[in-house]
């Protein structure tokens, strides 16, 4: 019976023992748990870009687009027939109205002005003689008509051929400037050809025609200002007022006629460029102006993140007027505050950031000297 007992005793120890290492094991896991839950999470900084608020003019404009056209064009054709004797201008050149242009071979018209001359001094010789004999009743009444009709017939002669002589010369009937020369020496015209000698064009004056929807005409007035945006002037913007606004509203189109007078005293403008128009309704001074690429919209609300003390705020904001690459903010900003322009899409609120742009964009530095200048012209200077 004694073997029995002994391993019983053995039995009971082994068990022991294995509870009491699964006990150790246990509790060291569950140090293990409280080192982690002690450990500190790793903040990371999102990197982003900032600007600085400030203030300045922001207009509301209608964007479309024009093609600009000269005040005053002639097309001109000669009146008289005959061979091109001189040229005395070129493409480019700025001519007074009734300056030569061309001349005609003019010996043809010298020989019919003579033959003109001539018929009507031997009808006046003939006349005076009739006269004298006339008034002692010696001649009809039917020849001394005829005579005198062809009298007056010899003196249309002579004015048809002196303006056929003076047609010869081809002289502006405008000024401006030429800009299409199409004939050359030695050249045989036709009176009234369809084919056009010279295109002068007046340019001291330009016109833009605008075609806008009928929504807009309580909007425009005469004197109105606008915009032109040329590409061929780099951007930079050119002054433009409203002359005209037509009456009536196009039935087809839904739109109505507006005419816009371009200044172009330096004549740096030219008649068929392209120019994307701003008409400018209204114009609010020293608002508070943000960064387009600053909003975001979030939650069917716009909003920025406001950047303080390396922490980015997001904000919901009201804005007005929207021109170029700048809004007026109208509440939710006081204008002395510094906001996130690249990088606020991954961000969220209370999100630690970095600054990385060195040079901070300051529209406060840029309307020191230009409080009249709109937003594109601040961003342009």
């Amino acid at each position: 019976m004694e073997p029995l007992k002994f391993k019983s005793n053995f039995n009971a120890l082994a068990v022991c023992a294995m509870l009491a290492s699964t006990s150790l094991l246990t509790a060291c896991g569950n140090a293990e748990a409280i080192v982690d839950a002690d450990k500190i999470a790793v903040v990371i900084a999102v990197p982003v870009e900032v600007a600085n608020l400030g203030h300045g003019s922001i207009s509301a404009n209608y964007a479309t687009t024009a093609v600009l056209e000269a005040k005053e064009e002639a097309f001109v054709v000669p009146r008289a027939s005959g061979i091109i004797d001189q040229i005395m201008v070129e493409e480019g050149d700025y001519v007074e109205k009734g300056q030569v242009l061309a001349q005609i071979e003019p010996q043809r018209y010298h020989l019919n002005l003579d033959r003109a001359k001539a018929d009507l001094v031997g009808l006046e010789k003939e006349l005076a003689k009739i006269n004298k004999v006339y008034s002692q009743k010696l001649v009809s009444d039917d020849t001394f008509d005829k005579l005198n009709a062809q009298y007056q017939s010899a003196q249309a002669t002579l004015a048809l051929a002196e303006l056929d002589l003076k047609e010869a010369t081809i002289t502006a009937p405008i000024s401006g400037f030429i800009a299409e020369r199409n004939a050359k020496v030695g050249n045989l015209t036709e009176s009234f050809q369809r084919a056009r000698m010279f295109h002068i064009v007046q340019q001291q004056d330009l016109y833009g025609i605008v075609y806008l929807p009928e929504k807009e005409l309580s909007r425009v007035h005469k004197e109105q200002k606008a915009l032109l945006d040329l590409t061929a002037f780099g951007g930079k913007p050119v002054e433009a007022v409203i002359e005209r606004i037509s009456p009536v509203i196009d039935p087809k189109t839904g739109t109505f006629k507006v005419t816009l007078r371009v200044p172009n005293h330096n004549h740096l403008l030219k008649s068929g460029m392209f120019a994307q128009v701003k008409l400018n309704y209204d114009t609010r001074d020293n608002v508070i102006l943000l960064p387009r690429k600053a909003l975001l919209a979030i939650d069917n609300s716009i909003n920025v993140f406001v950047v303080k003390d390396g922490i980015a705020t997001k904000t919901p904001i009201e804005i007005g007027y929207q021109e170029g690459e700048f809004v007026e903010v109208v509440s939710g900003l006081t204008g002395n505050e510094q906001v996130v322009i690249t990088g606020h899409h991954n961000l969220r609120d209370k999100a630690p950031i970095e600054v990385v742009n060195n040079d901070e964009l300051s529209l406060d530095k840029k309307n020191t000297d230009d409080t009249n200048k709109t937003p594109a012209q601040l961003a342009k200077s």
